[in-house]
């Protein structure tokens, strides 16, 4: 009886444990994209916004990042017409709260060498009950209707006065979508947390396959990741040295990622269509608005940006020692009896999935527009961006580099000792 009531008591508590540390994981990841969101609107300016709305917006760029869908809707009074689209994501918000999440996921797993599957399961249905109530609650918070002035004294705010045109844009999450979405955000980063961790358990079936995956998807990681702290050694010596501190610090903590891995498929040799027209425009660095703002819109690749500036080159050079290094990285931590064309395999396949998913999150898609029946679109109310990868072209430059510098770094890695590789006994005399 003892022995039975131990039993429980012991199991109880483990479960108030596991419970706790998936509380943990949530609200250390939503509290650092909250944090990372609001600061990043901070230094754009958003708190001027009117009708104390700033937290609103904080909310929609949480969920945003999160994986959510955040729609944007116009309202522009009887007898005239609005449209409004968005489609972007805060990559610096989402990176932030992914790898809080991710480590704190997996720090109860760790010094284990295997871990049953029912146990995985179990402690990520706690992790996603509770994620999924928090981002419920952040999309239903996540909705502002601003009103926007025709202009006073002026042709087209007395007619808009005299049809009762009053125009209104604003943002409303959408639950449904944000949860769907915000789960599959959430699988993604435990699966990658998973797969790139060393010391983290997997069930016994999927052993096998760790030594041939988690090299490719650490390197992978590992890349993506030295991209985002070039951004960030770049983006600090702007601030202090060419001005716009504010501006820059809201593209740090906002989109870093989003213009680091373009840089990264551009130097790669990928081409990206895109538009800019109105008054929107793309974050710096001001070349890319250059090359988009045209009439018919243009293409975004090495070619047209080393055209209006030189230093474009330097995305090849960056790609080059870069996508090399992460072909060493993965090599190095591979066992020794891997032959130098699985090392090109596995890396090629790895980058051309890194790219594919790299351009899925980069692209961006941004319209508002209004306009009076029987006069138009009113001039400088309307605007869009537009950006959208060549996508399969770009997952094919992926898989060409993958494969070389796979087997480029194979080669590099051969003199370096690994594991499963037998040192050489010493010479007797």
């Amino acid at each position: 009886m003892n022995r039975r009531g131990s039993t429980a008591r012991s199991g109880a508590a483990r479960g108030v444990r596991d419970w706790t540390d998936a509380l943990l994981a949530v609200v250390a990841g939503l509290v650092t994209m909250i944090v990372v969101a609001a600061l990043g609107l901070w230094a754009a300016g958003g708190t001027d916004l009117p009708e104390s709305a700033f937290p609103r917006v904080v909310a929609a760029v949480v969920v945003m990042a999160a994986g959510g869908s955040v729609g944007l809707a116009g309202d522009a009074g009887v007898i005239a017409e609005s449209q409004a689209e968005l489609t972007a994501v805060p990559l610096s918000v989402g990176l932030a709260g992914a790898l809080v999440t991710a480590e704190l996921f997996l720090r109860p797993l760790r010094h284990r060498a295997v871990a049953g599957t029912g146990e995985l399961l179990g402690r990520f249905a706690r992790l996603a009950l509770l994620w999924l109530a928090a981002l419920a609650g952040l999309a239903a918070f996540a909705r502002q209707s601003f009103q926007i002035s025709l202009g006073e004294d002026s042709l087209i705010g007395d007619i808009g006065d005299l049809l009762d045109a009053r125009p209104q844009v604003g943002f409303a999450a959408d639950v449904g979508l944000t949860l769907l979405y915000g789960l599959l955000w959430l699988i993604g980063v435990i699966a990658v947390a998973l797969l790139v961790s060393r010391r983290a358990p997997l069930p016994t079936r999927l052993v096998r396959f760790q030594e041939s995956v988690r090299p490719a998807a650490f390197a992978m990681v590992a890349l993506l990741l030295a991209y985002v702290v070039l951004g960030l050694c770049i983006g600090l010596v702007v601030a202090a040295t060419q001005g716009h501190a504010a501006r820059t610090f809201a593209v740090i903590l906002l989109g870093l990622p989003n213009l680091m891995w373009l840089a990264l498929t551009l130097g790669l040799g990928a081409s990206w269509d895109g538009k800019v027209q109105g008054p929107f425009g793309l974050p710096m660095p001001q070349v890319l608005d250059e090359v988009l703002r045209t009439p018919e819109g243009g293409t975004l690749n090495l070619a047209t940006l080393s055209e209006r500036d030189g230093r474009a080159w330097w995305l090849l050079v960056a790609a080059v020692v870069l996508v090399l290094g992460a072909a060493f990285l993965m090599a190095v931590r591979s066992p020794a009896r891997m032959r130098p064309w699985e090392h090109a395999l596995h890396m090629g396949i790895a980058l051309a999935l890194t790219t594919l998913v790299v351009c899925l999150l980069v692209r961006v898609t941004a319209r508002y527009g209004l306009s009076l029946i029987g006069i138009g679109e009113v001039e400088g109310l309307g605007g869009e961006v537009a950006l959208d990868p060549r996508l399969w072209g770009a997952v094919g430059i992926g898989l060409a580099w993958g494969l070389v510098a796979g087997l480029l770094g194979s080669v590099l890695a051969a003199p370096v000792r690994r594991r499963g590789k037998v040192p050489a006994p010493p010479d007797r005399p």
